[in-house]
């Protein structure tokens, strides 16, 4: 909210000064365009501060949208909504998350997963049902027929065989709308992929940051070429790239705004499987909201699985070592096995197989960063860790955000979250490797930390914090001196979720259908009615402000008047009392 409230601060500041600008002059038409645009642009930052409000469930203009999010440790359902569509066809939908009168945001989780149900598929909609009893209870009841509802299952049912899969969704197609009024049909259910989950996280992150929207004068650009045949470059807003790691997995997605120029058919081949494109426009015809991205998920490459997997090389390579050697270092306490990754004097233990290493912390980052690299799996050319294509990226016209570990790494012990400097974070992260464990167990006591921190992040950030970096400079090659990557856990003080991306790619296609019954009903340009009657309110104080500016304006112009014919009578008296002086 203080963020928000800042950008309406310095709303208020552009305007003012603008007007301050304008203050000699005549008022003219353009002046008074200028003061009502600046009144509008406020209104851009105050619709953040509205979607915090709690929903108007007694508007019936709102639309409404439930999204299950079916994962491996538990489902989650996610109610959303939207005002009636502008009518303007190059514009998405404005959809919003559902709050309730608490300002709460509309959302169950239960648990555990849904794939935990492989041989009781029968129980899928009993298992589901108290969800969807939640979201019916938020949704306006003469809204339930028209609200499409969206079951997607995600990593714990891909593991499943493809006929548990089946008959899961089967159960649910089948059994849901005998106790629900939502818009469900059989394509409303199913597993989706990493590649389309990615998707619709980047899609998502970029609606909340507003990078579908007209690009205005001060945005940053990029010139974009589409797939479709004769179709000129466009220019458009620059959308962002986002990179996550969890614990298990790592994951990147991002544009690709330029056609793609491969070395081979193997390359060309091996880029399909990681580059979608979609248009998310309500209209196939308009290419304006064509994107083409590149996504992709790496599994073990998380920062715990990363620890796991660099553990699991030391007890191999020390015991294979100590059959031709005689110091069994690493064997036992007072002959550890000294780890570049942990902090000075920190000893920790590994145990594999009922073999136990013993370890000691050394807390040399350069040498961890050297320990830690070949876990990356490089290879030659365009090739990103585990030997994946990655497509080619504009480092001079591009802007990453970083999620989970690379906020994690960078804020809890290290305080440093938000933008990335590769030559400052290396610098904190070398400072904090090379500090004795008793210093940094002090500095958790007495809460130098974050909230988050505890002794699990304090042993294992010497690692995490090489592995990010190796990640990202060695693995996706960014340059060292990248300045547009920033790392963050919410945006715009909310959490974002892949739901919000999937619901806006299923919906696509609702403006049209808008559109067409709005043309029936009249004859002229329906995104004019539409947007009038859902915005009247705001056109009207629009309208009033520039109207009381005008009247302000007057009445400054006609008090500087009054003191002019003032000044003019006070001269013209000293005038007539001088000519008398000098009368004979």
């Amino acid at each position: 909210m203080l963020n928000i409230l800042c950008r309406w601060h310095q709303c208020e500041l552009n305007c003012h000064g603008a007007a301050r600008h304008h203050s000699s002059r005549i008022l003219s038409v353009g002046n008074m365009f200028l003061i009502s645009y600046c009144v509008c642009l406020c209104f851009r930052y105050l619709s953040i501060a509205e979607s915090m409000e709690a929903t108007d469930v007694l508007n019936p203009a709102l639309n409404y949208g439930i999204v299950v999010d079916c994962g491996s440790s538990g489902s989650r359902v996610f109610v959303y909504y939207w005002p009636p569509h502008n009518g303007n066809p190059h514009t998405l939908l404005d959809i919003r998350q559902m709050r309730d009168h608490n300002h709460k945001p509309v959302v169950k989780k239960i648990k555990p997963g849904i794939s935990t149900l492989a041989k009781t598929p029968t129980q899928a909609s009993d298992y589901l049902h108290p969800l969807l009893s939640f979201a019916a209870a938020h949704v306006p009841e003469n809204k339930h027929k028209e609200t499409p509802l969206y079951i997607l299952c995600t990593a714990g049912m891909r593991l499943l065989p493809e006929s548990q899969q089946a008959a899961i969704l089967e159960d649910l197609v089948t059994d849901v709308p005998l106790d629900f009024d939502f818009l469900f049909s059989r394509s409303h259910a199913e597993v989706i992929s990493g590649k389309q989950e990615g998707v619709y996280a980047w899609i998502g992150i970029n609606f909340v940051l507003g990078r579908f929207d007209h690009a205005d004068e001060e945005d940053a650009t990029v010139e974009v070429t589409t797939g479709s045949q004769n179709q000129q470059p466009i220019s458009r807003r620059r959308t962002v790239g986002i990179m996550d790691m969890g614990g298990a997995s790592l994951q990147i997605a991002y544009e690709v705004p330029s056609a793609i120029t491969f070395n081979s058919p193997q390359e060309e081949e091996a880029a399909k499987s990681v580059l979608a494109e979609f248009n998310l426009g309500c209209d196939v015809e308009h290419t304006q909201h064509v994107y083409r991205v590149y996504v992709t998920t790496f599994l073990g490459f998380g920062g715990n699985m990363a620890r796991q997997r660099y553990e699991d090389q030391l007890v191999n390579n020390t015991l294979a070592k100590n059959r031709f050697l005689t110091t069994q270092a690493g064997l036992s306490e007072d002959k550890p096995y000294l780890d570049p990754c942990l902090p000075v004097s920190l000893t920790d233990t590994v145990v594999r197989d009922n073999r136990t290493l013993y370890l000691r912390g050394q807390g040399d980052w350069t040498r961890c960063q050297d320990a830690v690299r070949p876990f990356m799996g490089l290879h030659n050319g365009t090739m990103s860790p585990g030997g994946v294509y990655q497509a080619p990226i504009n480092f001079s016209n591009s802007e990453f955000y970083g999620f989970s570990e690379f906020y994690y790494c960078m804020e809890d012990v290290l305080r440093m979250g938000g933008q990335y400097n590769s030559e400052k974070y290396s610098r904190a992260a070398m400072d904090y490797c090379s500090t004795k464990w008793s210093t940094l167990k002090e500095r958790l006591d007495n809460k130098l930390f974050s909230q988050q921190a505890d002794i699990s992040r304090l042993k294992y950030q010497c690692f995490k914090s090489a592995w990010m970096y190796e990640v990202l400079h060695s693995g996706f090659r960014f340059p060292t001196n990248y300045l547009n990557l920033k790392t963050a856990q919410l945006v715009y003080d909310k959490e974002v979720q892949w739901t919000l991306g999937a619901i806006l790619f299923k919906t696509r296609f609702l403006p049209l259908r808008d559109l067409q019954q709005e043309t029936l009903r009249q004859s002229h340009p329906s995104w004019l009615r539409s947007s009038f009657v859902y915005n009247h309110h705001l056109f009207s104080f629009c309208i009033l402000v520039v109207v009381l500016a005008i009247l302000l304006y007057i009445l400054r112009l006609r008090r500087i008047h009054q003191r002019e014919l003032r000044q003019a009578e006070v001269l013209n008296l000293l005038w007539a009392e001088e000519g008398e002086a000098l009368l004979p």
